[in-house]
């Protein structure tokens, strides 16, 4: 007997057509926000009762681990998380969060290692997994999916049929948490993307992601409960069930539902971008050339006989020709670059994540030396005479050779490590590292002179990412703690501390050493009087930059004053004055310390891999 279609049953083969053809129901679990090695010591309890309760079950085919796996993304950390997850009996896919990353000794290397990759894509029952690593990475900012994920993603976009269900896992949810949310939602609202799961805000929340539906999952941390949770996430022909699960207390009711089909989102509709505007408002500022490079940027460019050489976050440096801003050559190192580099005896030279410093030929790129490090060195190197100075992340400070990469002397008492670059100030050499310290050792022989605290235990606010200045025997710091300190360069004693205006991480000092500058959380550009005695606040400036929080130090040249900000906006001010000269906006994402070359151009890089040539 033939059998007709119904209108009821050719409407459901219609669904089914819609989706491509490829769903199938099935149940996974997502783990987000674990935070192992936080303070109060219960995090791998918590993360090992999950895992023992996931393996109990029998009907969940896999694990998402989205982010924030551990408090700072120590080795060790990383070491104790890794051997919990592997005790898992179905397969997991896990992506970093910005506590993996931001504090990061290895620039986000030992995660890498460790679980294979900081991304990941996979097919399960028709549909298609994608998932982007995001930080910080090693300085503080907003959020930022990096730019060789992008680059990435693209890759993969570009062999996914139009029509195949995706499901979108990112540590942080996909709005202006991160600072490049739009890069994202732009591409995937070209392509069937069912849902978006994030973590990092430690609660269950549904979000509208520019249509694409989103949802955040709690912490796997207890915080006040006897027990923490995870997701059950089930998906149904038609529609995904979301369920929070407690270890040993049970599964509670669904708390949301999204209903799947084919999206077909609106690409013309219009949502809202960062603005450009304030370019031009300053229109006498010109972009002499932009590039783009495959990876973020954390550190400030070089500049040496025409070229402008950095490293990226994948480990790839590059010189760029100063007229064209094309490449004139690179070169691979195994690690992300967050050293700035410096150029002694036509050799660049430079840390990596991947433990060693670079003696590289300045004309031809060429290794001339490379000396290991125990562990990463993400430290910026100085040069005095023909020493190179430069801080690890294995407990050293060293001085190495300039030449031939020999080491000198090293100083190995450090609890943590160094990520900014060293002050020489006489014949010393002050720098700050992640163990709450800021170190004073003896330029010739390394021997520790002093080191200084600020009498808190947390290491969040060890005055690490400082580039410290200095002037008549005085040290002058700004850390996360928000005081500006000024410290005895002789005994390392603390003169005065103040907090008078929320100075973080960004400093400078003034060609004539009278005044230090510091950049607030809140608009403002703050001067205040040098000397030993107390802290005088000489002037303050409302820039109008918003809330602030990167490190992006404060360079005056020829009576300007030019710094950075989180929003991919470079300011020139006249500090006499207390007026803006320019602003010029080059991306949406944290701007490094310039590098100014003259009174009329600068170079500026920011964390998405932008490095553009500017004229003024």
């Amino acid at each position: 007997m033939r059998i007709f279609p119904t209108k009821f049953t050719l409407t459901i083969s219609m669904f089914f057509l819609a989706l491509g053809s490829y769903a199938q129901d099935f149940k996974f679990a997502l783990v987000t926000d674990i935070h192992i090695g936080s303070p109060n010591g219960v995090a791998e309890e918590d993360l090992q009762r999950t895992v023992d309760d996931i393996n109990k079950q029998p009907d969940l085919d896999f694990v998402l681990l989205t982010g924030d796996i551990t408090e700072m993304g120590t080795e060790e950390e990383i070491a104790t998380a890794k051997s919990i997850i592997i005790q898992l009996n179905i397969p997991y896919y896990i992506i970093p969060g910005n506590h993996d990353t931001g504090w990061s000794e290895s620039g986000g290397v030992g995660f890498i290692q460790a679980f294979g990759d900081d991304k990941f894509v996979f097919e399960h029952k028709g549909y298609k997994f994608i998932g982007t690593s995001s930080g910080p990475y090693v300085r503080m900012s907003d959020g930022h999916i990096p730019r060789d994920a992008v680059v990435w993603m693209d890759s993969v976009l570009h062999t996914t049929p139009k029509d195949q269900p995706i499901i979108n896992v990112n540590h942080y949810p996909l709005d202006k948490a991160l600072d490049n949310w739009y890069e994202a939602t732009d591409r995937l609202k070209q392509y069937n993307v069912q849902f978006s799961v994030c973590g990092h805000g430690h609660t269950n929340k549904v979000y509208d992601f520019e249509g694409i539906p989103g949802i955040m999952s709690r912490s796997n941390l207890r915080a006040k409960d006897e027990v923490g949770g995870y997701q059950w996430i089930s998906i149904k022909s038609d529609t995904a069930y979301f369920q929070e699960r407690n270890p040993g207390v049970g599964t509670k009711e669904v708390w949301h539902k999204i209903a799947l089909g084919k999206r077909e989102f609106d690409v013309n509709q219009t949502f809202e971008r960062p603005s450009f505007e304030i370019n031009g408002k300053y229109p006498n500022v010109e972009k002499k050339w932009s590039y783009h490079s495959d990876a973020n940027v954390i550190s400030t460019p070089a500049y040496t006989d025409g070229k402008v050489i950095f490293g990226n976050a994948v480990g790839k440096i590059e010189a760029l020709d100063k007229e064209t801003g094309e490449v004139i050559w690179s070169f691979d190192t195994d690690g992300g670059i967050f050293s700035s580099s410096v150029i002694s005896n036509d050799l660049v030279i430079l840390g990596s994540g991947d433990g060693n410093v670079y003696g590289l030929e300045l004309n031809s790129g060429k290794l001339i030396w490379k000396k290991a490090f125990e562990k990463s060195v993400l430290g910026s190197p100085e040069i005095y005479d023909d020493l190179v100075l430069v801080g690890g992340s294995d407990g050293t400070f060293r001085a190495l050779d300039s030449k031939t990469g020999k080491e000198k002397w090293v100083y190995d008492g450090i609890g943590g490590p160094v990520v900014s670059k060293p002050l020489i100030d006489g014949g010393m050499v002050v720098f700050g590292a992640w163990d709450r310290h800021l170190y004073a050792l003896d330029i010739v022989s390394g021997n520790l002179l002093w080191k200084w605290d600020n009498g808190s235990p947390n290491r969040m606010y060890s005055p690490a990412m400082c580039i410290p200045v200095a002037h008549d025997g005085v040290i002058y710091i700004v850390a996360p703690d928000r005081f500006l300190t000024a410290i005895d360069a002789e005994s390392g004693e603390t003169l005065w501390r103040t907090n008078e205006a929320t100075v973080r991480e960004s400093i400078g000092i003034s060609a004539d050493g009278r005044l230090i500058y510091g950049k607030t959380m809140n608009d403002e550009i703050v001067a205040f009087e040098t000397g030993k005695s107390e802290a005088k606040l000489a002037w303050r400036m409302d820039c109008g930059f918003g809330y602030e929080h990167v490190p992006s130090m404060l360079i005056e040249h020829e009576d300007k004053v030019y710094f950075g900000t989180k929003s991919g906006v470079v300011y020139s001010i006249d500090p006499k004055n207390q007026q803006i000269i320019w602003a010029h906006k080059v991306d949406n994402s944290m701007v490094n310390t310039v590098n100014v070359i003259s009174d009329t151009s600068l170079i500026v890089a920011t964390m998405d891999g932008k490095v553009e040539w500017l004229e003024f």
